[in-house]
């Protein structure tokens, strides 16, 4: 059985153009990407330490090994952080050895606080798992009519993958989905990300599992949506991490004059006060 780390370093090595690196193009590979001997080479490591990343049977590899690894394949500083958390949760407690719980959905008062001064902006608290925590009033009226907010727990993982009005109300679906289930690598925990993904893992399919171990860091441009109004909307998304509570404040703002002025139009006759979740 592979780990997430040797999942990501075995597809950035497949997705790896050997002249990207400056190694001379294969001929007649059975598989595209790099071999690993090469991988090896570069990284100052035996073939057969790099066979056992890969596999999953080496889960305490050194920092000096990740950071070497990050080096020959080219990695980005997005790709390195990535890299460097899948090692530490590789090394650490196995996934099997803990009891999936789900997160807890508990929200500071000075965070309810800092919500309500944003009103009548669009904000959400949420966390990587996607547990919708708390919102705005113009949050609600965005999405009213979507089905994002029905459930009593509301939760945009679930809702991207599992409510076919997902797939309408995101304009680009494909790139949101990617989003989500990146984001489940760094949720709260180990235990919380198992609960959710256990769940998605059955009643979404392979849209989830084959996203969840792909390992592609999301591109996170301009949000498009289609309102049910029938009105295109493009949103900026500011993202402020609240490290301590594992949860983060998304606020969105128009992207253009149109989607400012369309926005202004649907949440005109709305004024009421911050909703929150339990």
């Amino acid at each position: 059985m592979g780990t997430p780390l040797g999942d990501f370093v075995r597809a950035r090595r497949d997705s790896t153009r050997p002249e990207v690196l400056g190694l001379p193009e294969y001929s007649r590979r059975r598989a595209p990407g790099l071999r690993r001997s090469d991988l090896a080479a570069r990284a100052g490591i035996s073939v057969e330490y790099l066979t056992r990343i890969e596999q999953g049977r080496d889960r305490n590899p050194s920092a000096a090994v990740v950071n070497a690894l990050a080096d020959a394949l080219g990695l980005d500083a997005a790709e390195r952080d990535h890299l460097r958390y899948l090692a530490k949760i590789t090394g650490g407690a196995c996934p099997s050895h803990t009891r999936p719980v789900p997160a807890p959905r508990d929200v500071r008062p000075d965070v309810r606080r800092t919500l309500r001064l944003l009103e009548p902006g669009i904000a959400v608290l949420t966390n990587r798992l996607g547990d919708l925590l708390a919102h705005t009033s113009t949050f609600a009226a965005l999405v009213d009519g979507t089905g994002l907010l029905d459930a009593d727990a509301p939760n945009l993982t679930r809702y991207v993958f599992t409510d076919a009005r997902a797939r309408t109300f995101f304009t680009d679906w494909a790139d949101v989905a990617d989003e989500v289930a990146f984001d489940l690598w760094r949720g709260p925990s180990v235990e919380h990300a198992e609960w959710l993904t256990a769940d998605l893992a059955t009643h979404a399919g392979p849209d989830f599992t084959r996203r969840l171990h792909r390992h592609v860091l999301p591109r996170r441009g301009v949000l498009r949506l289609n309102h049910p109004s029938g009105t295109g909307l493009r949103l900026h998304r500011e993202i402020l991490e609240l490290a301590a509570d594992g949860q983060q404040l998304v606020v969105y703002l128009p992207a253009d004059d149109s989607t400012a002025q369309a926005v202004d139009a649907l949440l005109r006759p709305r004024h009421a006060p911050l909703r929150a979740i339990s």
